[in-house]
This record gives structure tokens, C-alpha cells and sequence, in this order.
């Protein structure tokens, strides 16, 4: 194999790379690899980087920048091998998908507030992948996305049809009313589910409302239930009641 160590890579490095990884001598492991075998290992990569960001880590986020871009470099370097595209076409199609959608940046239109600048990018996507409609719009949602983000999305495109609570304290009564009908005992598994779901979504919808992600502080709530029953078990005591009673626990 011809490669010789650098002190610093460019992109193409990257690129060389994967090629020699992916060849009939390179990784054993590398070279058998598919779609759909690596298609935990995208998810997983983006939560990570993610995760850096909250920790607001820089060592941590180049590195799992890295490690995401890897897997675009991976996917698209299988399709390059059956003869689809290239990690060049990759580039190509993002560069003429940011310039579509920026026509206030690119062109000589009219400059725009951030908030119009927003509705000209779910319009100009629209007409990008030839959605004629919102329901359109928001089936283009992934249904692979974690429930409260997903969620979220759905109400945010359904907003700009008109579709929405008035306000985060409207949503709350639609808690209150689901969490209610949630005690009757003559509830199914099938309706029991459904309601969930539905409170669930209604409380999604005030977070959302109230200017919270409701992912970001389901999260959060996660993170302070594991530091508090540390606190809890650390002192011997593992009756702290509830979870929520574990939450008012101070460390």
C-alpha cells in the first residue's frame, strides 16, 4: 500500500482514505460494511456531537464532528462503488440547495428579517421537492426522529397553516383534560395508549409554546433524576419516594 503519514489532512485525505479502506486490500471490517450494517453508527455519531455541544466541550465536538463527517465520507463512498454518486456530488447538491433556498443572500431580492428568512426557506423547499401542500410538507418529516422532536416539527409546520394553541397556557388545559380522563379505571390498553400519547404531544406543544425544547428538557429532567438518586443512593437512602420526589432531592 502506498500512503504516507501527514502531519495535517485536508479533505481529500479523508477521501483517499476511505478509498483504500474500502478496497479489496484494505480493512476486512471496512470493506464489508453496508447502508444498513452503519446506519446505527450515523445516529449514534450525531447524538454524540450533539452531546459535546450541550457540554459545550470544543476537544469533544471537533472530534465527534469528525467522526459524522466519517459517515457521510462512509455512505457515500458505497454509492460512489455501485456507480450512484460521489461525495462531490454530495457537496454539489448541498451548495445548490443553500443557494436555492437563500434567494434574499444570492440573488438581488429584497434582505429579510430572520423570521421571514425562515418562511422563505419552507417555501423555497417546497418548491424544491414539489410539495403542494403542508400536509406534503410535514410528511417529509422523518418518522425515524426521536417522538418529541418529531412531534414539535409537526406542530411547528402545522403553526404556519394556522393549526396551533393560542398559547403555552391553552396547551396545559389539554394536558390537565388528557391527565383526567387518563384516571378513568375503564380505560382499554388500546385507549390508554392513545391518551398517553396525546398528553404527550399536548405537553410537547406547551413547551414548545413556552419557548423550551421539549426534547432539551426531557433531557435535562433525565439528567437531574440521575444526579439526584446518586445523592440519594450515596446516603444510603433509596427510599426518597417517587421519582418525582427523588427530583426535589438536593445534591
Amino acid at each position: 500500500m502506498n500512503f504516507t503519514p501527514k502531519d495535517r489532512y485536508d479533505m481529500a485525505d479523508l477521501l483517499e482514505i476511505m478509498k483504500v479502506l474500502r478496497a479489496p486490500d484494505g480493512c476486512p471490517w471496512d470493506r464489508v460494511q453496508t447502508h444498513e450494517s452503519i446506519r446505527r453508527n450515523m445516529i449514534e455519531e450525531a447524538y454524540e456531537a450533539v452531546d459535546a455541544l450541550d457540554r459545550a466541550h470544543t476537544e469533544d465536538l471537533k472530534e465527534e464532528l469528525g467522526d459524522v463527517l466519517m459517515q457521510v465520507v462512509f455512505h457515500a463512498r458505497i454509492e460512489e462503488e455501485q456507480g450512484s454518486f460521489d461525495f462531490g456530488d454530495v457537496v454539489d447538491g448541498t451548495c445548490k440547495k443553500l443557494v436555492f433556498r437563500h434567494p434574499f443572500v444570492f440573488s438581488n431580492a429584497v434582505k429579510e428579517d430572520a423570521d421571514r428568512a425562515v418562511a422563505d426557506w419552507e417555501a423555497q423547499k417546497k418548491v424544491e421537492k414539489a410539495q403542494k401542500s403542508q400536509t406534503d410538507s410535514m410528511r417529509s418529516v422523518p418518522s425515524s426522529f426521536p417522538a418529541l422532536i418529531r412531534g414539535s416539527k409537526l406542530q411547528e409546520k402545522a403553526a404556519r397553516s394556522g393549526v396551533d394553541w393560542p398559547d403555552a397556557a391553552h396547551a396545559l388545559r389539554d394536558v390537565q383534560a388528557l391527565t383526567a380522563q387518563l384516571q378513568r379505571a375503564d380505560l382499554t390498553a388500546e385507549e390508554q395508549h392513545r391518551l398517553y400519547g396525546r398528553l404527550l404531544f399536548a405537553a410537547a406543544g406547551a413547551a414548545r409554546l413556552s419557548g423550551t425544547e421539549p426534547e432539551a428538557a426531557l433531557s435535562h429532567a433525565s439528567d437531574d433524576f440521575l444526579n439526584c438518586f446518586a445523592v440519594c443512593e450515596a446516603s444510603g437512602n433509596l427510599t426518597c419516594g417517587t421519582p418525582m420526589d427523588v427530583l426535589q432531592t438536593k445534591g
